[in-house]
């Protein structure tokens, strides 16, 4: 939606009106509100309200995803990674705290490992998607990072892969890592028949994230990604661990 032609005040309106429907949504049930839910509330968001009560999954959690979702409406530029972060948490770890309520955990350590892993993963998605964002003028790395490095707007909308940006790279695939290993706890502390999701989403972008640094940080040749051979190997590590510890893996990743 950000990225369309759609009149910016018509996209404010739609977020508006999302909310507005995710509140009839998931307002306390009673039987006046039956009614309206099931005849203006669309079934997605009558199935969301369903998995909300079912899982007891707090609510602002979708008010802060429609936050970072509409920021992307009037930003495109961060001035400092705490800005970024504060995004990558709106847009991505707040997904995570959702999942962690389906899939079950005790530990109250799994709500900072779950924000470790979204930021993890979108930032990921921010250094492969490089190239593609600035082609819509939308620059997510951090504007005082850029300078320190010495790497400007106009050498990324240029595509210019030197010295500078291969330090500035290297600053953030390593800084993405650190997320990753930080969040690795994570897999233990949900429930076993839950692990293999997590496994293959921090399998796989952590591979993403390694093969953006193979690739000497060239984000600009080809867009970063794992081959379906690739894919597939995660997936067979993760169903004969599963198979080894009596879990239905397949099951629970289709």
């Amino acid at each position: 939606m950000a990225d369309d032609d759609t009149p910016l005040s018509d996209k404010r309106r739609m977020f508006a009106d999302s909310r507005r429907t995710l509140a009839v949504a998931l307002a306390d049930q009673h039987e006046e509100a039956e009614v309206d839910r099931s005849h203006h509330v669309q079934p997605e968001y009558i199935a969301l309200s369903n998995a909300t009560s079912t899982f007891d999954i707090p609510v602002r959690y979708y008010d802060e995803i429609l936050d970072g979702v509409e920021s992307d409406l009037v930003k495109d530029r961060f001035a400092n990674f705490a800005e970024l972060r504060d995004y990558c948490y709106k847009v991505a770890s707040v997904v995570g705290l959702i999942c962690i309520e389906v899939f079950g955990y005790d530990d109250p350590r799994a709500e900072d490992l779950a924000v470790d892993m979204g930021i993890a993963l979108q930032l990921t998605n921010i250094l492969r998607d490089l190239d593609e964002d600035a082609g819509r003028d939308r620059i997510y790395l951090p504007q005082d990072e850029m300078a320190r490095f010495g790497y400007t707007e106009k050498d990324l909308k240029s595509r210019v892969v030197n010295e500078p940006f291969r330090s500035l790279m290297r600053y953030q695939v390593d800084r993405a890592r650190s997320y990753y290993e930080r969040s690795r706890p994570l897999f233990s502390m949900v429930e076993p028949e839950s692990r293999a999701c997590l496994r293959g989403l921090h399998g796989a972008y952590g591979a993403i994230l390694d093969r953006i640094e193979q690739s000497g940080f060239d984000v600009y040749s080809q867009r970063i990604g794992l081959s379906t051979r690739e894919k597939l190997l995660i997936a067979a590590r993760l169903w004969i661990g599963g198979a080894v510890l009596g879990i239905p893996v397949v099951r629970r990743l289709l």
